[in-house]
């Protein structure tokens, strides 16, 4: 973090971060070259606002009251594990705030929830291709060996 600099204060999401929130989310999809239709934007935000602890969970980052960034998460069962992992879905904080500390806190703050929630195992994927990210992801976890495939669109 730059020295002097404020700290972002990490908080989950409200009802009332929906249009900072899309604004954001908007962000991080289009850095990965992605749009989607707003029912999806409708539906992802209702699931993060929801009750169900199988379904996502959504935190924001803030500074000096402005959003600046968000993460989303889920828990989910894994077949080598008595206990849930989690899977860090999203991350994104923009451009002009980025080296304050703000992603770390992002991540930090899934590790602290994680471990309230008994689920120890924290993961996440990126593109070879995000440098910027990798760099801070090289300081806070371990880059595995596996490689993702998908089904054919």
């Amino acid at each position: 973090m730059t020295q002097g600099a404020p700290s972002a204060l990490i908080r989950p999401l409200r009802t009332d971060d929906r249009t900072a929130w899309g604004a954001l989310w908007r962000d991080y999809l289009a850095f990965y070259e992605t749009t989607l239709p707003d029912e999806i934007y409708d539906t992802y935000f209702a699931r993060l606002m929801g009750d169900d602890p199988q379904d996502f969970h959504g935190l924001i980052a803030e500074l000096e009251g402005r959003p600046i960034g968000l993460t989303h998460y889920v828990f989910h069962r894994h077949g080598w594990k008595v206990e849930n992992v989690c899977y860090l879905q999203d991350l994104y904080v923009s451009p002009e705030v980025r080296g304050t500390g703000a992603g770390r806190a992002l991540i930090e703050a899934v590790y602290a929830a994680a471990d309230a929630a008994g689920a120890p195992g924290v993961y996440w994927l990126t593109q070879k291709s995000n440098h910027t990210g990798r760099q801070l992801y090289d300081r806070v976890g371990t880059l595995t060996e596996f490689i993702k495939y998908q089904r054919p669109a």
